[in-house]
């Protein structure tokens, strides 16, 4: 008779913190071995997460474990926090801090644009404008009111994807419009949506500051340029602040219920923290979450020397930050 299968695995349920969990036999499903982590780990993985093993066919790289069959017997696990997850991140041996808000995060500019839906008012009055269109090829004239909710949910949508689209993103964003519409075709138009990217153009500034003056930072970090009133500032549309391609969370504001000097607080606990000879590392790693956004607006606005600001965050010199 075969003796029963046994798995021994090394699992990082959070950064720098790892245990060692034996398995008798192999769980019927990843749903089973999850569960299993969480009675094992309590109350360490209170939260959301999946998990991904070092895969010897690509020389120890993560992947996701999705086919418990891909399960090693002897090997390392991850556990991947789920960005969805709400929860706070504690241990019963550590304060419990107050829990950071999972930022919204920008999305990758898609290869089709999704047309958002409109009011219901606007809604019908496209439907029987797309079937009047496809009887006699007329277009729809839309109220004032109406064209203003087409082009604020538009911008809604894209601003999701870039605060600053460039020409070509609006160009999309108007045609799969058109597209998805066809009733909102303009006449004469060589492509029938270039009036739609100009206004969307327009819509798009006024969307950024409308969010400016509702203190949406990562937007608000361009304004006050040249104005009439204000000369030697700088032009408008030079050195604006924006997310590089792929990045996310560029300038977020402060999380719920914090203000600046709660979160230099916080700092300088992380100061405190760093220097002891026996760190709490997930200590550092929750404050260090905190305090993202302070962070962020320093570099940001401030651009400070590399040595100047890693002695203000000594905690980056940490290989797990």
């Amino acid at each position: 008779m075969a003796a029963p299968q046994k798995f021994m695995l090394r699992v990082y349920i959070a950064t720098d913190i790892a245990v060692k969990v034996t398995l008798t036999g192999r769980p019927e499903s990843v749903d089973d071995l999850i569960a299993i982590l969480r009675e094992k780990v309590k109350p360490r993985l209170d939260f959301e997460f999946t998990l991904q093993y070092e895969d010897a066919d690509f020389n120890g790289q993560l992947s996701c474990l999705i086919d418990i069959q891909e399960l090693p017997e002897k090997g390392t696990l991850k556990v991947v926090r789920s960005e969805s997850d709400a929860s706070s991140l504690a241990s019963s041996d550590t304060e419990i801090l107050p829990h950071v808000p999972v930022s919204e995060c920008r999305k990758t500019w898609p290869d089709i644009f999704p047309v958002p839906t409109f009011s219901y008012e606007v809604e019908h009055v496209l439907e029987e404008g797309n079937i009047a269109y496809d009887r006699s090829g007329k277009t729809l004239k839309l109220s004032r009111a109406q064209k203003h909710n087409i082009l604020e949910s538009m911008a809604s949508v894209i601003h999701g994807f870039k605060p600053y689209p460039s020409d070509r993103d609006v160009g999309m964003a108007a045609e799969a419009l058109v597209k998805a519409h066809p009733c909102l075709k303009e006449p004469g138009s060589e492509n029938g949506w270039y009036g739609w990217k100009i206004s969307l153009k327009f819509k798009m500034g006024n969307y950024r500051t409308k969010l400016a003056r509702s203190g949406c930072l990562e937007v608000s970090v361009n304004t006050g340029k040249r104005s009439k009133n204000n000369p030697d500032k700088d032009p408008p549309h030079s050195n604006i602040k924006r997310a590089r391609r792929a990045e996310v969370n560029f300038l977020p504001n402060f999380p719920k219920g914090q203000n600046q000097a709660s979160l230099e607080e916080m700092r300088l606990n992380i100061l405190h923290e760093v220097e002891k000879s026996e760190k709490n590392l997930l200590l550092i790693d929750n404050l260090m979450q905190m305090t993202f956004s302070l962070r962020r607006q320093e570099i940001v606005q401030e651009n400070p020397l590399l040595k100047d600001f890693l002695v203000k965050w000594p905690a980056l010199q940490i290989e797990s930050q």
